[in-house]
Formats: structure tokens, sequence, C-alpha cells
């Protein structure tokens, strides 16, 4: 007999026995519960950088006009009456229609923020989109975008979840600060209505979907990001991910009828992580600038739970009036979420040229970034 052809070997590997799979996500999680009554502790990081001599030219954004709130949900899928409001501070959200994929977002969110910069498609040379919500696992959203808008420019994808934009904002302005690129178009951007079970009141009330852009340019020297942290702590990724759908657990109609290929959150131990990583690096970077809360005209965090952001801002003794929210009339949008509150923070005069600007992005991953950004 022959021996089985490379093609015909891997058809036989292929076959995945759904029931094993979900037995072993199962017991990963119960070993992820058990190891995380001491691990919780967040990973922290004393490492900080510095950037400077580039500026943000321009922020622009976009949120698909069907408003969700929490009433509807609540009448559609049976969700605690005032639930939402109470433990997240989240009145509605917005959901991309049907014919949206992410790549529309981010273009109609790249195009307010050409138009706001005075700039045409053709002078951006850099291309950056942060996503965890791509329309495809390839051709990039990158790529899409690049083609939507007719650009010059290397095009990619970054993948850091709701951190997803500070980490494409330190990409992108290491272009600028090393002259290797002139105007980068920098994008967060997720449709995360398609990835959370609607039914399922712990994560689909949280999330919206939406876009937010901005372009990079070369600025003076006390310009950009005066002191950042980016961080990971792949330690706890099992406590916020999607266990199918990728090369280890391949989306099989068994594992698709179990809903493994919705994200999954467990979300008392996420909440308690995100209050650590944003009071430890903030503190961190802060401290490494030799700056105080009181020298930072605006707090912009990510908007995933009015609870998180209230809680961290009184541990490091900030008041209310110094941080700036939108989560009650978006949701959490991920990746766009910063962008997202920047842009509302500018259409209120909130933040003004000189002033310096605390971003916090955390997420997924786990990963966090921080950044002192001087206006």
């Amino acid at each position: 007999m022959n021996p089985p052809t490379t093609a015909s070997t891997h058809a036989r590997d292929a076959v995945i026995d759904a029931s094993k799979v979900i037995a072993a996500l199962q017991q990963q999680k119960k070993d992820a519960a058990v190891a995380d009554q001491p691990r919780l502790q967040f990973r922290s990081s004393r490492r900080t950088a510095s950037l400077t001599g580039f500026r943000i030219r321009s922020v622009g954004s976009y949120a698909p006009p069907n408003i969700v709130t929490n009433e509807q949900l609540e009448q559609r899928y049976g969700f605690e009456e005032g639930w939402i409001l109470r433990r997240t501070g989240i009145k509605e959200r917005r959901f991309a229609d049907d014919s949206q994929g992410t790549s529309d977002l981010a273009v109609a969110a790249a195009r307010n923020a050409l138009q706001s910069a005075g700039l045409q498609a053709s002078d951006v040379d850099l291309l950056i989109v942060g996503t965890f919500t791509p329309d495809f696992t390839c051709p990039s959203t990158a790529c899409l975008v690049q083609d939507k808008l007719n650009l010059d420019a290397p095009a990619m994808d970054l993948q850091a979840a709701c951190s997803g934009f500070m980490y494409s904002l330190a990409t992108g302005a290491q272009f600028i600060a090393t002259g290797n690129a002139r105007c980068a178009l920098v994008i967060g951007a997720d449709i995360n209505s398609r990835i959370v079970r609607p039914d399922d009141q712990g994560t689909a009330p949280l999330f919206g979907d939406a876009a937010g852009a901005v372009i990079l340019e070369a600025g003076d020297a006390a310009q950009g990001l005066v002191c950042y942290q980016l961080g990971a702590d792949g330690a706890g990724g099992c406590m916020l991910d999607r266990p199918a759908g990728g090369t280890l657990h391949p989306a099989t109609p068994e594992l698709i009828s179990a809903g493994r290929h919705f994200l999954q959150m467990d979300g008392r131990n996420v909440f308690k992580w995100a209050i650590q990583a944003v009071t430890d690096s903030i503190r961190t970077v802060l401290d490494q600038a030799g700056k105080t809360p009181d020298d930072v005209a605006l707090f912009v965090l990510h908007q995933a739970n009015i609870r998180i952001i209230n809680h961290a801002m009184e541990v490091l003794g900030i008041p209310a009036e110094k941080v700036f929210n939108n989560l009650q009339s978006f949701g959490n949008t991920s990746a766009a979420s910063i962008p997202l509150a920047l842009d509302g923070a500018l259409r209120e005069n909130r933040i003004q040229p000189g002033d310096l600007v605390v971003m916090c992005g955390f997420g997924a991953g786990l990963t966090w970034g921080t950044g002192l950004f001087r206006w």
C-alpha cells in the first residue's frame, strides 16, 4: 500500500472532536480559576519610554446611526431591568448595519480625520489599523481601508484588543519620529456586536461598534508621548477570550453551536485586574515623567465600564471634572474607544494646545497601554 499523501494526512488530522475541545476549554477555565486566586495580582512593570517630536494633527470618528438602547435589549432578551445602567453606566450603544464591516467604519472615521486636517488621502504615507474584529483573517482590514481610500502607503493591522489604539499610536509615532513617514493615519475600529452572544447579559450590553482615527505628523520637541508604557500579561488571557475560530481550535459546527466563537469574559476578575492595570500604569507613567495628576488637563481612559473608571480615578485622587467619558452613549467600542473619546473631548474644547493628556487603554491579551501626551 502506498503511504498517504501529504494532502490526505492533513485532511485526516483536521478532523476535530468538538466534545473533547469543549471539555478541554472547560478544564482550562477551571484550572485558571484556581490559579487566579494568587495570580490575579496585576503583573506590573516599571518599563517606560518617551517619544516626542510628533503631534496629533487631527482626530475623526464614526459611529453607526443605529442606536440600541438598554430598554430594547431588556425587552428583546429579558435582561434584568436597570441592570445595564446600574452595573456599567451605559445607556445606549451603536450597532453597525449588516452591510458594514469594520473597514467601512474605519474608512468613515479616516475621512473625517482627513477633512478635519485639511488633507487629502494622497498625503498619507502610512496606515495602521488597530482592531480585533477584522473583516477577514486575510486580507487585513488595513489593506481594505487602503484600497477604499486609494492610499499610496504601507498598511497593517495591529491586534491588541481594547489596547489596540494605544499600541497603534505608539507604533505610528515611531515612523514619524524617525522620519520614515510624514503623515501617518492611525485608526482604532471594531464591530463588537458581531462577536458577542446577543443574549449574554454579562457581555453583550457592554459593547458597541465605532471607529476613531488620528493623523500623526512631525511636531515640536515638546509634543508627543512625554512618557508611555505598553504592557502585556498573557497569563491572564483566558479571562477574556474567544476560544474557537483560530488555528488551535478551528470553528466547527459543533463549536459554533456551543457558542465557543463568541467573546467570553470572567467579568469579576477582569474588573479587578482592570482597576489595578489602570492605577498602576498611570502612576508609573506620571512618576517617570516627574508629573502629578494636577499637571494633567484631561484623563481619557478606555470606555469599558464607568465603575472601573470611577474606582480607578478615586484611588488616584483624580477629580471627576478632569475625566472625559462618553460610554453612556457608545458603550465599550474596544480599539475605537480612546480616539472616539478624544474626538468628543476636542469638540467640547476640553483639550487645548500644550495640554498634558493621559490616555489609557486596557483589555484582552491581557494588554494595556498608557501615555502622557503633550498636545
